[in-house]
């Protein structure tokens, strides 16, 4: 037997939704074979099978959500065809074989009844009776009180599910992962519009009904028990000693967390748009955060004469558009000079492993790529070692132009070594990118701007010139490197801009 897992589609997606089961079950599936067709927040892929045999089970349906590594089908082999697995539930069987129970049960209980006339005279006992009922209640009050405070959170939430789970129509309209947040955020199923196959409520429309009612919020500050200890103390003054320092250290721990939730909060004034996060936006704020709670992050630049690189521009640039189809621009130069610099300083490509640098021999340039001001993507040009600056180019626009159509594989973005990012079109002076997990550091191309320069002469003389201008930051992780590599691997970029032949490359 095999199991079918939700696959890792790029380093920043954590969930990808079934669009298509390309099978039934019962079909035939061969290793390799496209198995069934997914989508993310950033890209749509046709999925093969990790396994030859047979479809015996599908665990996810069409238009439901899950996490990478979920299990959403099984795969059996053709020696052990689908009617073993029904005898192997026939074990059960034995465990009616507890009928012996019973016949304890039936002798047993017949004795104590008639010892129940010895309760009466228990009656006399009532009066010392009180004094443990008086104790009793402080150690009854904190657990049975936060009962009722849970019931007025999450009350609501848990009928429903109850009832969802209670029909079978409306239970196959939900996934585990839909109804636990469902429950989570205490909504009503039918309030929700469903967009998932045969009008499957799927996680994105729960996120989205969110982000429209802005109910997200309140529940997440509701959600601590700072209610539930207060309604304690009251009942714990009265009681003795030991139990009230209990809830005391209890109220602490419970509000803990909350300041960190309410500390950020905003209120949105009248005049204020309330844009909710959608979920590229989400998942992108999640690797970030993570990076940076990750990595060292250091920050070194160097100004770069892009004269050479501009000239070359000049000379083929119209050339070079009439051929290709779209201009010529630094970022392709660059990413070549980058290529370049690793063959000295390998350790700028690799990341952290097991307290241990792990160096990857091939170098797969990630392309940070803007998505209409909507989003980021890093699509990956794999093995740029291997080609020339026109080859990258190529490679470059071709990536850019899927990315923004959505049409990019699983292959396209996965397996980056080494990111550059390139805000430069936009004028910047220099930028510190944030690491893109799991590699340890990421290039910034910022603006490149004519300005005048000094002019260093063979003959030791120097001049004034205009020359275009640019600066270079690296972020790197200092776990992996120090300043003094890091930089001499920044220096060896510039040395390559500045002096190497770029005309052979066009």
């Amino acid at each position: 037997m095999a199991e079918i897992v939700m696959p890792q589609l790029g380093e920043t997606v954590t969930e990808g939704t079934i669009t298509r089961w390309m099978k039934k079950v019962g079909d035939p599936v061969l290793q390799d074979e496209v198995l069934f067709e997914v989508s993310t927040d950033k890209v749509d892929s046709e999925v093969p099978s990790s396994a030859s045999g047979f479809l015996t089970q599908i665990l996810v349906q069409e238009g439901e959500t899950v996490d990478v590594g979920t299990a959403i089908a099984i795969v059996e082999a053709e020696a052990g065809a689908t009617p073993p697995p029904p005898p192997v539930a026939a074990t059960p069987p034995p465990p009616p074989i507890e009928t012996p129970p019973p016949a304890p049960v039936a002798a047993t209980p017949p004795p104590p009844p008639p010892v129940a006339p010895t309760p009466p005279p228990a009656p006399p006992a009532a009066d010392p009776a009180p004094a443990p009922i008086a104790y009793t209640p402080p150690s009854v009050a904190p657990t049975s009180t936060p009962e009722p405070s849970q019931a007025s959170n999450s009350g609501p939430a848990k009928v429903d599910a109850g009832q969802v789970a209670a029909s079978p129509a409306d239970a196959l309209l939900l996934s585990p992962v839909v109804r636990k947040l469902i429950n989570e955020n205490g909504l009503d199923p039918a309030d929700i519009e469903g967009t998932g196959a045969g009008g499957r409520v799927t996680r994105s429309d729960v996120l989205n009904y969110l982000d429209r009612s802005g109910s997200r919020a309140p529940r997440v500050q509701s959600a601590p028990s700072v209610i539930t200890t207060e309604s304690t103390r009251p009942v714990s003054a009265p009681a003795p000693s030991a139990p009230a320092p209990q809830s005391q250290v209890q109220a602490p721990q419970s509000q803990a967390p909350a300041p960190q939730n309410q500390a950020p909060a905003v209120r949105a004034g009248a005049r204020d748009e309330v844009i909710p996060f959608d979920n590229i936006r989400r998942r992108t704020a999640e690797h970030m955060v993570r990076s940076k709670a990750t990595s060292a992050h250091t920050l070194v630049a160097i100004e770069v004469d892009f004269e050479a690189v501009e000239k070359v521009r000049r000379d083929s640039g119209a050339g070079f558009k009439a051929e290709e189809g779209f201009s010529l621009t630094y970022l392709p130069f660059i990413a070549r000079a980058v290529v370049e610099a690793m063959r000295n300083y390998p350790k700028v490509n690799a990341s952290v492993g097991d307290d241990a640098l792990i160096v990857h021999k091939d170098v797969n340039l990630s392309i940070a790529v803007d998505l209409n001001l909507e989003g980021l993507i890093a699509p990956v040009v794999h093995n740029a070692d291997t080609k020339r600056m026109l080859g990258i180019a190529r490679e470059i626009k071709d990536l850019a132009d899927r990315a923004r159509a959505r049409q990019l594989s699983l292959d396209d973005i996965s397996g980056g070594t080494f990111t550059i990012t390139n805000p430069g079109p936009f004028g910047t002076f220099m930028t510190g990118p944030i690491i893109n997990q799991p590699q340890i550091a990421i290039l910034s191309t910022d603006g490149i701007k004519r300005k005048p320069v000094v002019i260093n002469h063979p003959d030791g003389t120097e001049s004034i010139g205009i020359h275009s201008v640019g600066l270079l930051a690296l972020s790197f992780d200092h776990r992996a490197l120090d300043g003094a590599y890091a930089s001499a691997f920044l220096a060896q970029i510039k040395k390559i801009i500045e002096e190497w032949n770029w005309a052979q490359e066009v």
